[in-house]
């Protein structure tokens, strides 16, 4: 589990094409003792296990079905990447909860400067969009950001100057891919809700007790 906070930019230092799918080498200045073999990181917000160490870098495997529905399967040596250890429980919540488990790849439609800080307009995959509610949480990158603007198909999000500084987004340009990860709460919110293929409408609310007769209100 991850809560969004960037901890360090890394640099892809090597793509190591495997039979199991890619390994990827990546330098981090955060200290490698944190980082042991077996542990989760976070890498543009897809959850990985540390392999190995190797030459001021940690290696992670990236399985065929990781690499074919998250960025990482275009990750190239030279790459920066946004990286995160995992979250301690106890210690400090100053994003969301953020799973690692990316629910589709977005698209930057638009990149607008205003003042210091980075206004982007991104398109959302189909599985992300039902959780894209006014100020409610996204994982972009695996950066926790707050939703600003959702339409059918898209949403707006605003870059402050620190997040500009502590990550790579305001690099981002028009027609780049992003991995998007939906509000965890608000998953298990619609699950319980409204299960799989139902909709919430006046039938749904009246059949739960949420609306009386002539469909007033309770």
């Amino acid at each position: 589990m991850f809560t969004g906070i960037v901890e360090d930019i890394g640099q892809v230092s090597r793509v190591r094409h495997r039979a199991e799918g890619l390994r990827l080498e990546i330098t981090t200045r955060l200290p490698l003792e944190s980082l042991p073999p077996g542990c989760s990181v976070a890498v543009d917000g897809v959850c990985l296990t540390v392999c190995a160490h190797a030459k001021g870098a940690f290696a992670a495997d990236v399985g065929h079905e990781t690499a074919r529905v998250t960025t990482l399967g275009r990750a190239r040596a030279g790459g920066r990447v946004h990286l995160e250890r995992a979250l301690v429980f106890g210690g400090r919540l100053d994003g969301h909860l953020v799973t690692g488990h990316v629910d589709g790849v977005g698209e930057v439609l638009e990149r607008s400067v205003r003042g210091s800080g980075v206004d982007l307009v991104l398109r959302a995959p189909e599985a992300v969009r039902p959780f894209l509610v006014e100020k409610g949480s996204v994982a972009v990158d695996g950066v926790s950001l707050t939703v600003n603007a959702p339409s059918a198909d898209a949403f707006r999000v605003a870059l402050v100057p620190h997040t500009l500084e502590k990550t790579r987004l305001g690099e981002l340009r028009p027609g780049e891919g992003i991995n998007l990860e939906a509000d965890l709460i608000g998953k298990y919110v619609r699950h319980f809700v409204a299960p799989a293929g139902q909709g919430v409408d006046e039938d749904f609310l009246a059949e739960h007790g949420f609306l009386g007769p002539g469909g007033r209100s309770r």
